[in-house]
């Protein structure tokens, strides 16, 4: 009896000195035991990790949404007598309209005559003249109409602002200021100022810029194809109460195929784009983007 409690004493001991010896580090733990550890605080700081990423950025998943690149393309204004001028007007996606105005002596760095059809020939004029990135798609857009047996015909560019003076008076002469402004731009306002718009028409159309340009063949054929080149009809028939202008069945306004793709599939206009880019900028800011 005396020499099994001896033993049962040395095994205690033993057990003992081996759970001190590991909280020493003298003894290795068991592998299990390690990894299952090294698993516990991998996950903790994952965890945290994430949780520091959703409170920093409002949500795990924003930035998979299409429009999230375009948050950082909207307008940056400045106010000036009760004006809103658009600070960042070389921004391939500039929203110019009758809330944002560029500044009179703004014109684009880079203007470029485009190599195609223009209803005025070999004229060297201000309106043969676009933004080089915008120039080069229209070069490939009007090949490709070509090729689909369509001859597309460049009436107007770039607009200078003093033109757009002269035009918008002789608007106001011809037709009083209210008319006038449904039809063309105060300058400042004018899409054709930032370069990246080309009005379109036909030799069906005798060249001229009519509503009934839609309903040709080159105007059907550039309403279903011509995001595929980064441009976008920019007044949509039905949408005059958001783009503030009447229905332009020849105005078209280079965005980037990636944008240009996004408006034409959901049938918005530029401003309804830039709606839906606030609004998720709003759910990001307030930390409830997923």
């Amino acid at each position: 009896m005396m020499h099994f409690i001896s033993f049962m004493i040395a095994l205690s001991l033993a057990g003992f000195h081996t759970s001190a010896d590991y909280l020493a580090g003298d003894i290795e733990k068991p592998a299990a035991e390690t990894e299952t550890a090294k698993t516990d605080t991998n996950t903790e700081a994952e965890k945290e990790t994430e949780t520091k990423t959703e409170k920093e950025t409002g949500g795990k998943d924003y930035q998979n949404d299409p429009l999230y690149p375009y948050i950082a393309q909207q307008n940056k204004l400045e106010e000036k007598d009760g004006v809103q001028y658009i600070t960042n007007p070389e921004n391939i996606l500039v929203l110019a309209n009758k809330e944002y105005s560029l500044q009179s002596s703004y014109s684009p760095p880079d203007l470029v005559r485009p190599n195609v059809t223009f209803s005025f020939g070999d004229a060297q004029v201000e309106k043969a003249q676009m933004r080089k990135e915008a120039g080069s798609q229209l070069e490939a857009m009007f090949t490709a109409a070509k090729q689909d047996g369509l001859t597309l015909y460049a009436v107007s560019g770039y607009r200078s602002y003093k033109r757009q003076q002269e035009v918008f008076s002789a608007e106001v002469a011809a037709k009083g200021e209210a008319k006038a402004k449904e039809a063309v731009a105060v300058p400042g306002t004018s899409e054709h100022q930032t370069g990246l718009a080309m009005d379109i028409s036909s030799r069906d159309q005798g060249f001229n810029l009519t509503e009934a340009f839609g309903e040709t063949p080159e105007g059907q054929w550039l309403q279903k194809n011509a995001h595929n080149y980064g441009f976008i009809l920019r007044y949509m028939k039905g949408k005059e109460a958001v783009t503030q202008y009447q229905y332009e069945s020849w105005h078209y306004r280079y965005v980037g195929k990636d944008a240009a793709t996004i408006i034409y599939e959901n049938d918005w206009t530029l401003e309804e784009f830039f709606q839906h880019v606030q609004a998720l900028q709003k759910k990001i800011d307030g930390g409830t983007a997923k």
